[in-house]
């Protein structure tokens, strides 16, 4: 078995997640970092004594040993790192979103189908079980053909994590509908078959633009508190916020049915809660991760007792057991090019619906149609990324 050897840029955060792919025993080596932070630098070299270290992703894809990339790093660098690292060649792991515009993800896309070179992209809630499992519900046609689902997202971290640091402003993010709704538009996509062709956003800076901030000399908060509660009597909130604290989008899918996502990054509490109705039942999941249930309703009655209840147990590994499952297919497609759960089709059907969200909800609320994909990609990534 011939060993490959991976490249991880951007090592700390999401970073961390992808020295998962670390695997002497199956070929895998992590053998080179590329990060701008010098502690992010310093916890990898800790990690992989043996590995190279450079604060330059250029360098790392410079390397000729190095066939494998993981590109871990914030929203806005997305577009121009995984185009570099297609055009050398590499095979890459691209952290959702797959970019901040359209433009950028059909960039992208485009520049792997004239390379050659394979494109993933971290859509790691097509591997949560319960997702898994609604969609075995779904697809086993227990309630019928799906009309109609709606996903409610509260985000009790929404301050710590988005309105302390680079995510709270546009030019890096262009939303949190790409940065955080990727992951559930995606996952209704999947679920209803079919993704979005027209769209219309609300939302609005509600209650951070209210908060006290920290100047911009001042170094950003280094850990998240629950204590940090209710969000107007906190400070240390960016300079600049300019991003929607909470989000709503109506969705009209190509096949018919018809889609509600909304998110909320100031809740006390923190739920994802999605439910699908159609013409034969009703499924919603209580809980995503750990302890966790799935309900079915199929019979008629003034009740909130579901007709099945499916028990899920906790699965080993983060974000519910996904991160070690989505790592794996990843290495798999590289090698043997399995199938995947998540498609760069569908990486860039996300980000669609969230950017025309957004553009709706700045713009009136206007209904956005979503512009198609050129032909020949679509066909290329449809067939497998093979010509």
């Amino acid at each position: 078995m011939e060993t490959q050897k991976i490249g991880i840029i951007g090592t700390g955060g999401r970073g961390e997640h992808a020295r998962r792919a670390h695997q002497p025993e199956n070929g895998w080596i992590v053998a080179m970092g590329a990060d701008t932070g010098e502690e992010a630098r310093r916890k990898f070299q800790e990690a992989f004594p043996d590995a190279a270290v450079t604060g330059d992703y250029r360098e790392l894809l410079n390397n000729p040993e190095i066939s494998v990339v993981f590109i871990m790093t914030p929203d806005f660098l997305h577009e121009e790192m995984a185009v570099a690292a297609l055009e050398a060649g590499k095979a890459v792991y691209l952290e959702k979103p797959l970019a901040i515009t359209l433009e950028g993800c059909d960039r992208i896309l485009e520049t792997a189908m004239r390379t050659g070179s394979k494109l993933f992209v971290g859509h790691n809630m097509r591997y949560f079980p319960v997702v898994l499992k609604m969609k075995e519900i779904i697809d086993s046609g227990l309630i019928g053909d799906v009309q109609c689902g709606w996903c409610r997202h509260f985000i009790n971290y929404g301050g710590d994590a988005y309105f302390r640091d680079w995510h709270s402003e546009r030019k890096n993010t262009n939303g949190l509908l790409l940065q955080k709704g990727a992951h559930d538009i995606d996952v209704m996509h999947w679920l209803m078959g079919s993704r979005t062709r027209r769209v219309v956003g609300m939302g609005m800076l509600s209650v951070y633009d209210r908060c006290s901030r920290r100047s911009p000399d001042e170094p950003e908060a280094a850990n998240w508190s629950d204590d940090r509660y209710p969000p107007l009597e906190q400070g240390g909130f960016s300079p600049v916020i300019d991003v929607e604290d909470h989000n709503m989008v109506l969705m009209q899918l190509e096949n018919g049915a018809q889609a509600v996502y909304a998110q909320c990054h100031y809740a006390p509490d923190a739920e994802r809660n999605y439910t699908f109705i159609g013409t034969r039942g009703r499924v919603e999941n209580i809980g995503d991760s750990d302890d966790c249930e799935v309900h079915v309703w199929t019979r008629r009655g003034p009740r909130s007792t579901p007709d099945i209840v499916y028990h899920l147990k906790p699965a080993s590994g983060s974000h519910g057991g996904s991160d070690p499952l989505i790592i794996d297919n990843f290495l798999a497609f590289v090698r043997h090019g399995a199938p995947t759960n998540a498609s760069p089709l569908a990486a860039r059907d996300a980000v669609a619906a969230g950017v025309l969200g957004h553009q709706s909800m700045r713009n009136g609320n206007m209904p956005q149609e979503v512009p198609p994909l050129a032909p020949e990609l679509e066909a290329y990534f449809r067939n497998g990324q093979v010509k």
